[in-house]
């Protein structure tokens, strides 16, 4: 009886912390495409990683679109390979001009959409993927780079990753994903010219061990030359005065 008793306790409790788990939304993982960069260094250039994972239990998801900034472009855009998925860049006309560089743009990549090659790439509800961009150049110090991103199923189904979360407010239910440039440092600046100084030092060193290697038989042939040359004048000179 009182192992009975001990087991309907513990169920009960183990019922009411997975209740209270889930009323505060963690009864199950919080799972959406979020994008991860590389660095966010205002004016450089970065590799944004999009985790996607698939969520639904009834179909695969087959295709996934990126939104890349019109109001702020970026003006160099590549997809970095990813097997079983073929990556499209997306270029068109921007919604208004922008000036870059003393230059008005009306043209840039819009978008960029990867879709599988096969329902056997597609990915199940235990699976997720890695998709890259190598991007730039990032805007100025401060600005939230909103990549709305929308992902398709294999039944038709889409869920649209496209919510801005506000200051101050809680994360929405399908949020954008977003990161916020950063200055640039004197310092990362230093190490970086540091950095190819010592690359510089060590190569001018490498060249030089070369150039001695490649000498040296030249060396030693010149020594053997001149070591003959003197044995065959000092014979001479020992011919000539036993004739006198």
């Amino acid at each position: 009886m009182k192992t009975s008793a001990r087991r309907t306790v513990t169920t009960s409790a183990l019922a009411a912390t997975t209740a209270g788990l889930m009323a505060l939304g963690l009864g199950t993982a919080s799972a959406h495409v979020n994008v991860s960069p590389a660095s966010t260094t205002a004016g450089g250039y970065t590799q944004l990683n999009f985790s996607v994972p698939s969520e639904s239990d009834t179909a695969l998801t087959e295709k996934i679109e990126v939104q890349l900034p019109t109001d702020s472009p970026f003006t160099s855009v590549r997809a970095k390979p990813v097997e079983g998925w073929t990556a499209e860049v997306v270029r068109g006309e921007l919604p208004e001009p922008v000036e870059i560089d003393g230059a008005t743009v009306t043209e840039g990549v819009l978008s960029v959409i990867w879709t599988a090659d096969s329902a056997e790439d597609q990915l199940t509800a235990d699976e997720y993927q890695i998709f890259s961009l190598s991007v730039g150049r990032l805007p100025e110090e401060g600005t939230t780079v909103t990549l709305p991103a929308i992902q398709t199923y294999s039944d038709g189904s889409v869920s649209s990753w496209d919510e801005v979360a506000e200051e101050g407010a809680e994360e929405p239910e399908s949020p954008a994903p977003s990161f916020v440039t950063t200055a640039e440092t004197e310092e990362g600046g230093h190490h970086s010219t540091e950095a190819a100084d010592e690359a510089e030092a060590a190569d001018a060193e490498q060249a030089s061990a070369t150039e001695s290697t490649t000498n040296q038989p030249v060396l030693w042939v010149a020594l053997a030359a001149g070591l003959l040359g003197l044995v065959a004048g000092v014979l001479a000179l020992v011919r000539t005065r036993s004739t006198k």
